[in-house]
């Protein structure tokens, strides 16, 4: 076990890779909870922690009002930092079996659970009878549960979406007819007519950043490791390469603009110089930020891969979930609290979505008000009903836990197949690197 613990945290040094999107700096919104017991479940303060003061603090925070409704005696403090801040922290405690400062509440990316449900069992509170699996889209439940044991609370969807100016497309001789039921091989068809006429690069590409080939992959069910969460799965994986090859195509065919970092990512577009932006919902907030262009963007299904027949118009990019501390004083009170809010409370969604565009992925939020509502911005379009629609039918998949120390060397492995290395035996060493890596 003690070894186990150390290997974790070790792991935990070469996890510090986040998605910009997901990532945030921050600081104390409240004071922490008080020293740590273990075997006292219950307390009348609460401590959590998550990242993103505009998005997932501002989330827990309108939740703290709701919960105050019904216990005003549970005080409840939102503890702002970055991610990665958060993952070597709790990777350090836990490998220790330290739990002073830690909190009662923690939000835990959806790509990284699984390490820390293996690598330190007993110390993520099961929540089995306190929150019902059965309300949440399947395919967030995959990496948070055990036969029948779950472990977390499902928060926000990163469903993807084709996010496109239709007056770019207009220009090119396309209506928004001809955006949906998509194939990648059709879109980059679009793409060369769109660079064509109107001078426009279809999409943005960081090459150091493939959250692409994750779409892509995910759509078809796959990922880069098998269903057990364990095994390496890349020189055999066809989504992988069906991905791979239409990446690839982009930069080929010169649709694509090349940006370095996330300001440049975000810029592309808010300056107009890119047609459209395959992206997780998340990313509308941005998208609405460039007021000038409201009313000239349309949301459509992601696109498919034409070539694999297990590949569907929906898929996920980025997501969190919220996580009990076993070991930390007031685990229970932890508990009631995540069950009479985010694991349950459809008012608190509906609220959710006016106040930080909120893709819930609780399966009863599509019928909500707020997400009925024409959006403007959108063209009038209902895209958060459509966003929750999408997010039912994402492909389930074991994320596993290693996916950010795997996509290190898929990220390098990406780029020499698009500088003309071979495929199959960029893949194969791909492989042997991550096994090495991992095994």
């Amino acid at each position: 076990m003690k070894a186990k613990r150390i290997l974790a945290a070790l792991l935990g040094g070469i996890m510090m890779l986040s998605m910009a999107a997901c990532s945030n700096d921050g600081k104390n919104e409240g004071s922490s909870a008080g020293s740590s017991q273990a075997g006292e479940e219950t307390a009348d303060s609460l401590t959590i922690w998550a990242w993103d003061d505009t998005f997932n603090v501002a989330a827990a925070k309108t939740a703290i009002k709701y919960y105050a409704e019904k216990e005003p005696d549970v005080k409840v403090n939102v503890v702002s930092m970055a991610q990665d801040d958060i993952i070597q922290k709790l990777n350090a405690a836990l490998s220790t079996g330290t739990y002073d400062g830690l909190p009662n509440i923690t939000l835990i990316e959806d790509y990284r659970i699984q390490n820390f449900l293996t690598s330190y069992p007993g110390e993520i509170k099961e929540l089995t009878g306190s929150v019902d699996p059965s309300k949440f889209a399947d395919y967030k439940l995959k990496f948070m549960t055990d036969v029948d044991k779950i472990y977390g609370v499902p928060f926000d969807s990163g469903v993807t979406a084709l996010f496109y100016r239709t007056d770019i497309l207009e220009e090119a001789g396309y209506q928004e007819d001809d955006m949906e039921d998509l194939t990648w091989e059709k879109y980059i068809e679009i793409g060369k007519a769109v660079k064509e006429k109107t001078g426009k690069a279809m999409l943005t590409l960081d090459p150091s950043d493939i959250g692409q080939i994750r779409i892509m992959m995910q759509s078809a069910g796959e990922w880069y490791v098998k269903e057990d969460g364990e095994t390496v799965n890349i020189k055999d994986n066809q989504a992988l390469k069906d991905a791979v090859a239409i990446y690839k195509e982009m930069v080929d065919s010169g649709i694509s603009k090349q940006v370095a970092d996330w300001d440049s990512f975000v810029g592309a577009f808010q300056k107009g110089e890119v047609a459209t932006v395959p992206s997780g919902c998340w990313i509308a907030s941005s998208i609405r930020a460039a007021e000038d262009q409201n009313g000239k963007w349309a949301v459509a299904p992601i696109p498919r891969l034409g070539n694999n027949e297990k590949s569907v118009n929906s898929s996920n990019l980025g997501g969190a979930s919220w996580y009990v501390l076993e070991n930390v004083k007031g685990a229970d009170t932890a508990v009631k609290f995540l069950a009479e809010t985010f694991a349950s409370n459809d008012d608190l969604m509906n609220d959710l979505v006016s106040e930080i565009s909120l893709v819930s992925t609780l399966k009863s939020a599509g019928e909500l008000e707020n997400y009925k509502k024409e959006n403007e911005f959108f063209g009038g379009q209902k895209v958060f009903e459509d966003f929750a629609d999408w997010t039912e039918q994402i492909p389930a998949v074991n994320y596993g836990l290693h996916t950010y120390a795997v996509e290190d060397i898929m990220t390098e492995a990406v780029q020499s197949i698009v500088k003309g290395a071979d495929m199959e035996k960029t893949l194969q060493n791909a492989q042997s690197q991550a096994e090495a890596a991992v095994g």
